[in-house]
């Protein structure tokens, strides 16, 4: 990094210990715990958190040399490769001219069975650093696609869908990841709905997009990259179901969704700065503190890339958004499905909960669709179409059904008159 990374680095620090250096802190190790609860953004190694340990050794470099004791220190043999001869460098640099696309420990592992070096003497990560420096780890930067910026004139005309990560919240004694969900408007740049969640599932992806879906209407195109929950066969069902069309940008190709991408950039600078230690004891007071600045900070502020504001932009079109008439309509939808092989005493297991079966599907290998978070409607599907509704096994109700007994046979009935 040269001297102005290192300048931005210390403006940094400096920033988290100013107010003990100004002696506004009373309670210092509980300025430490607040401040160390946090994930920042810092400049030359992007979304970190720092321990209070960390965060008091800057004061003390601080109080010991200046501004300049709170800057990255530099190696003495900067531009140096430590620990690996002149000649063998250049050696090993030519070998790995050769083969470039060969894995790094793969390479190290050839360079000692031929003898170019010795495990003793140069260890994996100095020859990982050489090669480094020297743009020689990993594939060859790929040739980026030809961009040009864009904005598409009508609004929910396509959503970019994505997640980021969360600050951490302070839940008892644990510090917990949160996850931030959002959809945003590609004309508009107006975010429908985006919420923070403790993890990175389908479950919490659809609590969103069913929220956005009944605050903005129905988009005719969902963007998102190819994660997981985004290329889930639920997720291309609901989608599908509404008629929604859902894309999927390049492997590796986070650019081709920049403006959710600078969305979350603005949610770092703007929002996290806003945090306060309390809000982040419970994922409730995060979610409350957020919504409040997605609306009145981010879609009700002006966007210099629409002169407007997003709100404003979106509802210039409101009258040709496609609304959700009846919200109760996608619950359906958004139900979890799975199938079930029917035991013979006519039950089924769904998280752990016994439901009792129509006695025609013993033995059967049924779909059952439900709210994993509520139970209280447990579906079988047939052909796409709801043909039962289960309850649970009441263990005590089953004791005291009266069951039929087996018609006697005649065969049986004659064995006994002879005995």
């Amino acid at each position: 990094m040269d001297e102005k990374d290192r300048e931005q680095i210390a403006l940094f620090r400096y920033g988290l210990i100013a107010p003990m250096l100004q002696g506004s802190v009373e309670d210092r190790a509980s300025y430490l715990a607040s401040v160390s609860s946090r994930t920042y953004e810092v400049p030359c190694y992007g979304n970190v958190e720092y321990s209070p340990k960390t965060i008091e050794s800057w004061f003390r470099a601080y109080m010991k040399e200046g501004f300049d004791g709170l800057k990255p220190r530099q190696r003495s043999d900067k531009g140096e490769t430590r620990a690996i001869p002149l000649d063998t460098r250049h050696k090993i640099l030519d070998l790995r001219q050769e083969k470039t696309n060969v894995p790094v420990t793969v390479f190290y592992q050839q360079l000692v069975d031929k003898e170019v070096i010795k495990p003793q003497e140069v260890s994996y990560s100095s020859l990982y650093r050489l090669l480094k420096r020297h743009d020689l780890v990993g594939k060859r930067t790929r040739k980026e696609p030809e961009r040009k910026r864009y904005a598409l004139d009508k609004v929910n005309e396509v959503w970019q869908a994505d997640l980021s990560y969360g600050p951490y919240l302070k839940l008892g004694k644990k510090k917990v990841q949160t996850f931030l969900f959002a959809f945003l408007d590609d004309a508009s740049r107006l975010v429908p709905f985006a919420q923070f969640t403790l993890d990175q599932t389908f479950d919490s992806l659809k609590v969103v997009f069913k929220e956005a879906l009944c605050r903005r209407g129905i988009p005719k195109k969902v963007y998102a990259d190819n994660g997981k929950i985004y290329r889930s066969g639920q997720f291309q069902f609901v989608c599908a179901s509404l008629g929604i069309a859902l894309l999927h940008t390049q492997p590796y190709d986070a650019a081709a969704k920049g403006k959710i991408e600078r969305f979350f950039l603005t949610v770092k600078q703007r929002f996290y700065s806003t945090l306060e230690a309390e809000t982040l004891t419970s994922l409730d007071a995060l979610n409350q503190a957020f919504h409040s600045w997605l609306e009145k900070d981010y879609n009700g502020r002006h966007h210099s890339a629409i002169d407007m504001t997003p709100l404003d932009k979106y509802m210039s079109q409101a009258s040709d958004v496609k609304m959700v008439q009846d919200p109760s309509s996608l619950d359906p939808l958004f139900l979890r499905r799975e199938n079930r092989k029917v035991r013979h005493d006519s039950t089924i297991s769904v998280e752990n909960t016994l439901f009792e079966v129509p006695p025609r599907f013993i033995g059967q290998s049924i779909e059952v669709r439900f709210e994993p978070k509520d139970l209280s409607e447990v579906l079988i599907y047939e052909n796409g179409l709801e043909v039962a509704r289960l309850k649970p096994v009441n263990l005590t109700d089953n004791a005291r059904v009266k069951r039929e007994k087996p018609a006697l046979r005649l065969s049986d009935i004659a064995k006994d008159e002879e005995d």
